[in-house]
């Protein structure tokens, strides 16, 4: 259930990152039309032109799709948590509790199937999820503070 609820607290930051990360982008094509180095011609508005250009809409999707992908990477492997499982006191840890790897990241990240892969953990003996055994990784509950 704490996976679950960690999942849950980091798709809402996910989210308010990635809207922030479309609204940078936006307005600095709205600043670059008002240069006129810009021009939309043949799209509705910038948003149009973002999501049906042939090129920029593959584009825009790949930069937001390595702005989520970072958020996990960069908080996995500095601090083993992410700012959900912070609030419910899970860490991803190596077995000999040490912080995991970019490369252990990114294949948790990849076999996760959207927080799905948690639905092995009341499985497992050992308590992981397939991307868990996966990367080699293990999720913790932390102790409570005092």
């Amino acid at each position: 259930m704490r996976r679950f609820g960690a999942l849950f607290y980091d798709a809402l930051i996910v989210i308010a990152i990635e809207m922030l990360a479309a609204g940078v982008i936006v307005a600095l094509l709205h600043a670059l039309m008002a240069l006129g180095v810009f021009n939309h011609s043949g799209y509705a508005d910038v948003s149009d032109f973002l999501t049906n250009h042939p090129i920029w809409s593959p584009a825009y999707t790949f930069y937001l799709v390595v702005v989520w992908v970072y958020f996990f990477v960069f908080f996995w492997t500095r601090a083993g948590q992410t700012l959900g499982m912070r609030a419910w006191k899970l860490r991803i840890q190596n077995k000999d509790g040490s912080a995991i790897t970019v490369t252990q990241a990114l294949i948790r990240l990849g076999t996760s199937g959207f927080g799905l892969a948690n639905l092995c953990v009341p499985f497992d003996p050992q308590k992981r999820g397939f991307h868990d055994i996966w990367a080699k990784t293990e999720v913790v509950v932390l102790p409570q503070a005092r």
